[in-house]
């Protein structure tokens, strides 16, 4: 049912081979999608990142947060995170995703993007903590992103414009066969929030 003015048909596989990636579009009615930016904005425990990058430690813009069920540790760029206890609208939100995508999920790693010149670089999301070729589900709110995909082997690519509100759910053999980043772009100056739901093989 088209609640939010969504065109979106879930099923279709943007990628069309070697993995599978699933747009929802809009999941909330706007209004509701400003309520949990704000709160997300105000009450998560943001953190500026850090990377290991040839040996010298970086500290990004960007900030990031870590929720799980337990206080798993996760490990990516050569830095360690523990997990800190859901807050009470992580968990309203997981269960939404949760019932939209049919997956389950036991953790979550925010980023905060300040504006348009945070991005992401080119990466898979492969770390030997994350269940192999387990769903990842991408929630966003606040400014709207281009997001793009590139083979490892043809480097064709497939981007797509990430709404305020929106899911995207990446599955299968995807972080396998593809990469994905957030371009940095001039044209925004506005922040964006987002959540990546994932599971952590105990």
């Amino acid at each position: 049912m088209d609640l939010f003015g969504n065109n979106v048909d879930s099923t279709l596989n943007l990628l069309q081979k070697d993995g599978t990636v699933n747009y929802y579009g809009k999941l909330f009615p706007f209004d509701k999608a400003n309520s949990y930016f704000e709160i997300l904005l105000n009450t998560i425990e943001w953190k500026n990142d850090v990377a290991v990058i040839f040996g010298k430690r970086i500290e990004t813009k960007r900030k990031v947060a870590w929720y799980a069920n337990k206080p798993f540790e996760y490990t990516y760029s050569n830095n360690t995170k523990l997990a800190k206890s859901w807050t009470s609208e992580l968990l309203e939100l997981k269960e939404i995703v949760e019932q939209n995508t049919g997956e389950t999920f036991n953790s979550c790693l925010l980023n905060l993007y300040h504006n348009g010149n945070e991005g992401m670089a080119w990466h898979s999301d492969a770390e030997k903590d994350l269940k192999k070729h387990g769903a990842i589900a991408s929630l966003s709110f606040g400014a709207e992103r281009k997001f793009a995909f590139k083979h490892k082997k043809t480097k064709e690519t497939k981007s797509l414009i990430l709404e305020h509100g929106s899911l995207l759910v990446m599955k299968e053999e995807t972080q396998t066969n593809w990469m994905h980043r957030l371009p940095p772009t001039k044209k925004i100056f506005k922040p964006r929030i987002n959540l990546t739901f994932r599971t952590i093989v105990e």
